[in-house]
């Protein structure tokens, strides 16, 4: 009967826990992509965003994105775009699934290792409600945190079923144990393979196994000699942690996603060491002022000698107990040792510590705190009370933390200005704030914060970060009209980057824009060939060096242009509808090719499902060139009637003078 009821309060914590992080993450469901990083993994990566194909599932397992080998995250990211689309809800709903599986799995893991029902349950509770999970679960480019966590937990619990088979193999038929614990043995390295394959943090669980033989598998003691075969066991483990740490720091040093050394001095990175774990610390008890960045900066001596000092005294007391609390190291190492890969001392990007680097290393601390709390209820229980009592309260804050953090993440202004907010207008995210602003149109608002941005990062080293910085500048003042600031800022960022290739081609396209803007566009080709000379086959080079010689009345070179264009990417509709345009409407009889133009013009207005006048407007003149002047009639009146519905009186305009040109059986003819 008790082993009934002990099974039903299990499986009852596992619903109350899946349930609760349903709950409290919901809200996520609301949130929409980040462009720190989303658009690297997800929006702009057409390997991802083209759904699961074959062709996608090899490039996965064969290519390195972003800095980092990540198939099995690939994967992810392609089966939900296979799904949902672009759509983020879907997205989301994916990770919150995969944490609600963390939580429960942690749970059950936790239980089969200690026996410990409640105390699992309050770690587990405390692990997935926690405000820090929020970055790992909400930000759609860290679904490689849940991934590697979920088949970290396997491993540990594929790990422990294996010790069991091994110490019940005096008890059970040798084959019958034998086969059970290399099965549960494959399983455990295949689910380690499996979990570095979605994120290298998973570097230290080999480290983390060992941890468990002292406490609580109690494989070894400190009265009984250490066993040197346990070890042997972990070969495999640490062979493959290996290998992928050295794979990782090179793919990540050739891609530029681990900051060059030289960069952040070995005593800056060091000093930072002992700062990030007290800050760890303080941001799991304390969890305020969080935030998706912590830049980078120097520390203060004394700083950084109460950091070590703290650091000091919680490793002196969890010496102290080693043989009576043997819970406190265990915790203590596992949350030490598995920070190690992203601590700083390979500094991995500008950030000085991150909140979703505490996924797995969090599970140390709570252990302490867990166990730590039956045991003060144990030896005084008059407390026993109190303590359970504010074990569920600290799971009920930690769950309202968590939904008022998670409305930080609802939009970029707000995750932007959130971190603008705690970092002291750290210029990386108010400049990103001034992107936001242009994508919703606001180019006045999107200039202010990014001058700001330009004074707050003044003094910055990073002339890439102070050349992107420019041209989005530019970008903005440009569409307000504002064309010579926006060439000084374009020529600035050039200046910076002046032999830069394709990261910086779409510097010189926008200075090109500008002085085309400005009616120069004996400028624009200028300026355009200089940029062709560093990327020869870029397409938005191209398609605007047709329209610069289209403006200048120059027909083949525009076609030839245009033609360039198109051939880098065939199925865009704007340059189909420019090149159609010339195709029809050019002076130079060379040049018109009415059937090619109709071709063109079709596939256009299909793209646009007959919703774009101006698509419309290009088939007309197109039918027109073939002697079609009927249909050029019929087509060109409706896109009149669509240019007037969508409040376009100028292009109604132009209509009437082309429809005029039809009804006399002529086509129609555009020099520029």
């Amino acid at each position: 009967m008790k082993e009934k009821a002990d099974r039903r309060a299990r499986w009852g914590i596992c619903l109350l826990l899946a349930l609760a992080v349903l709950a409290a993450f919901w809200p996520a469901l609301h949130c929409g992509f980040v462009e720190f990083d989303d658009c690297t993994y997800v929006t702009e990566n057409p390997a991802v965003n083209h759904g699961l194909t074959l062709e996608s599932v090899k490039w996965a397992f064969t290519a390195t994105h972003a800095g980092y080998w990540l198939p099995l995250t690939w994967v992810s990211h392609m089966a939900d775009c296979q799904i949902y689309g672009l759509r983020p809800a879907g997205h989301h709903l994916t990770s919150l699934l995969w944490h609600a599986a963390n939580a429960v799995l942690l749970f059950l893991v936790l239980q089969r290792l200690t026996g410990a029902c409640w105390r699992s349950a309050l770690v587990a509770g405390l692990f997935s409600l926690h405000p820090l999970r929020v970055e790992s679960v909400v930000w759609i480019a860290e679904r490689k945190d849940v991934l590697s966590m979920f088949f970290g937990l396997l491993t540990v619990g594929s790990y422990a079923r294996y010790v069991e088979g091994v110490r019940s193999r005096m008890l059970l038929p040798q084959e019958k144990a034998g086969i059970s614990g290399k099965f549960f043995y494959t399983a455990a390295v295949l689910c380690f393979a499996l979990g570095l394959m979605a994120k290298p943090m998973l570097v230290t669980l080999p480290f983390v196994l060992l941890l468990l033989d002292y406490w609580p598998l109690g494989r070894w003691s400190p009265t009984a000699p250490f066993r040197w075969r346990l070890i042997v066991e972990k070969l495999p483990f640490f062979v493959l942690a290996l290998a992928s740490s050295v794979a990782t720091f090179f793919t990540a040093k050739s891609e530029g996603a681990v900051k060059s050394l030289s960069h952040y001095s070995l005593g800056l990175r060091l000093a930072n060491v002992p700062v990030s774990y007290e800050r760890y610390l303080g941001k799991l008890f304390w969890p305020e002022d969080l935030a998706a960045f912590y830049p980078f900066h120097q520390w203060h001596w004394w700083r950084v000698a109460v950091a070590i000092g703290l650091l000091a005294l919680i490793t002196g007391v969890v010496l102290w107990q080693w043989r009576a609390r043997p819970y406190l190291i265990v915790g203590w190492l596992w949350f030490l040792g598995t920070m190690v890969p992203t601590i700083g001392l390979v500094q991995p990007g500008d950030q000085a510590m991150a909140d979703r680097f505490t996924y797995l290393p969090c599970v140390g601390l709570l252990m302490m705190v867990a166990w730590g709390m039956c045991d003060l209820a144990r030896r005084r229980p008059v407390l026993r009370p109190g303590l359970v009592l504010g074990g569920g309260l600290a799971v009920v804050v930690c769950a309202f933390l968590t939904a008022r953090q998670i409305r930080y993440w609802k939009d970029p202004l707000a995750l932007y200005a959130r971190v603008a907010a705690t970092s002291n207008q750290n210029p990386m995210f108010t400049s990103f704030m001034g992107r936001a602003k242009m994508e919703l149109g606001d180019y006045a608002g999107a200039t202010r914060f990014f001058e700001q941005a330009l004074r707050s990062g003044a003094t910055s080293s990073d002339v890439d970060f102070l050349a992107a910085l420019r041209d989005n500048l530019g970008c903005a003042q440009l569409q307000m009209g504002r064309v010579s600031e926006a060439v000084s800022n374009f020529d600035c960022a050039l200046a910076l980057r002046p032999t830069s290739a394709e990261a910086y081609t779409s510097l010189y396209n926008n200075l090109g824009r500008a002085f085309l803007s400005n009616r120069q566009p004996e400028v624009t080709v200028e300026v355009l060939q200089k940029g062709m000379a560093l990327a020869p086959d870029n397409g938005n080079m191209f398609d605007l060096l047709g329209e610069a010689h289209f403006e200048l009345g120059h027909a083949r070179e525009a076609l030839g242009a245009w033609e360039r264009a198109l051939k880098s990417r065939p199925n865009w509709t704007a340059v189909q509808q420019e090149l159609a345009w010339l195709l029809a409407t050019s002076p130079d009889a060379a040049v018109r090719d009415g059937a090619r133009a109709v071709s063109l013009a079709q596939a256009a207005d299909e793209e646009s499902r007959g919703q774009s006048p101006a698509a419309q407007v290009v088939l007309a003149a197109a039918e027109a060139e073939t002697g079609n002047y009927a249909e050029a009639k019929t087509i060109a009146g409706r896109a009149r009637q669509l240019a007037l519905s969508q409040g376009n009186a100028v292009l109604a305009a132009s209509l009437e003078q082309q429809l005029s040109q039809y009804e006399k059986g002529k086509p129609w003819r555009e020099a520029k």
